[in-house]
């Protein structure tokens, strides 16, 4: 079998055992919304909860687009809408919301909720409807983010400026005695970060990388660790993203990474793959690296690019580590293709160049003729 067939086997296999593995984990609900954004440049902060409540603690996820409330309080907490009506109860054994609640239906997704049916009526008597067994949940708000798809006039006006754009609140209250309670937070404007610099430091690191190809004493193995550091900066940034959603056990962050973030995860494991194959010295490992290298700079990289051009990454870290993560991924993956595509060509020409020589040397060489022996 050609050692193109050997790694196109293996990759196949790792592609099935992904599908077999999003099959298994499809049934678990994952932390991470399905429209949470790569990046904002909107950054929203919780400033506290009034009068605070023991048990009961509140932070902004995925780049501010969602609020998660938990309350370990024993009592049962409302998050109320938009018209003052219940939203939603957390109580301890789960999270009910109001299916006549127009909330419950205008915070499904980012892009503006779905239609609000004749039924929901915010003065009518809640109906409950149970969608989580936790006593955690987790919604968009517009009352915390910027909603809108223009920016405010200060941000148009000067938009490399930082800007203070409301002190928000989201009232709560306790429904056994009607308490009144309170979210408050503010929302920010923070310029987004040159994306020609960071595009730059990409392009040179890259290069280097590949560099390493034209080095006759750096082999396979020296590649296929380069690949591991982009591959860990990979599957270390979606796990990250889980976490940031409200992931909290093993099993949810595994179930959130290949819900939300398939091929970013696809790409990372099969950079693996390869790494193993250039660790083991495989004939076909160059072409694996190759080929692993450009899918982890595209679907590991590339996806999640919109850090180099926003300020708020939707994960745990500060937003320079978020773009440093990024920038491995490109970086290392273009860098490790083009170093193993250059040790390809060049093992192809040495390969042939013998050959050749011997070839010449056969037919220019003079034939040799018996000499006569002498009387």
């Amino acid at each position: 079998m050609s050692p193109l067939l050997r790694v196109a086997r293996r990759l196949a296999g790792t592609a099935a055992l992904t599908a077999v593995l999003v099959g298994a984990l499809a049934a678990p609900a994952g932390a991470h919304a399905a429209d949470a954004p790569d990046a904002t440049n909107y950054r929203t902060a919780i400033t506290g909860i009034t009068p605070p409540l023991a048990g009961v603690s509140v932070r902004a996820i995925e780049a501010g687009a969602r609020l998660e409330l938990e309350n370990r309080s024993g009592r049962v907490v409302e998050v109320l809408g938009y018209a003052g009506e219940p939203y939603l109860d957390v109580r301890p054994d789960g999270v009910y919301q109001n299916t006549n609640s127009p909330a419950t239906y205008e915070n499904v997704n980012l892009q503006g909720g779905l239609p609000v049916p004749a039924t929901a009526d915010p003065t009518v008597p809640p109906q409950w409807q149970k969608i989580s067994d936790s006593p955690v949940a987790r919604w968009h708000d517009k009352r915390a983010r910027w909603a809108s798809t223009q920016p405010p006039d200060a941000v148009a006006a000067a938009p490399k400026q930082p800007h203070h754009i409301s002190d928000w609140a989201v009232p709560l209250r306790l429904a056994d005695d009607l308490s009144a309670m309170a979210i408050h937070g503010t929302l920010d404007y923070v310029p987004p970060p040159s994306a020609v610099l960071w595009w730059a430091l990409t392009v040179v690191v890259a290069a280097a990388v590949a560099a390493l190809g034209l080095l006759r004493p750096v082999g396979v193995r020296v590649l296929g660790l380069v690949l591991l550091a982009g591959a860990a900066a990979d599957l270390a940034y979606v796990v990250a993203r889980e976490l940031d959603a409200g992931a909290r056990t093993f099993w949810e962050i595994v179930s959130g990474v290949f819900s939300s973030e398939l091929w970013p995860v696809v790409a990372g494991l099969a950079a693996v793959a390869a790494v193993v194959l250039a660790l083991r010295r495989r004939p076909s490992a160059l072409f694996a690296v190759a080929l692993a290298g450009a899918g982890l700079a595209t679907f590991g990289g590339l996806v999640n690019a919109a850090v180099y051009f926003r300020s708020v990454a939707p994960v745990p870290w500060s937003d320079i580590e978020a773009r440093t993560a990024v920038g491995l991924m490109l970086a290392l993956g273009l860098g490790a293709c083009g170093a193993a595509s250059i040790k390809l060509r060049n093992s192809g020409r040495s390969a042939t160049v013998p050959a050749q020589a011997v070839r010449v040397e056969e037919c220019d060489s003079p034939s040799e003729t018996p000499r006569p022996a002498s009387s």
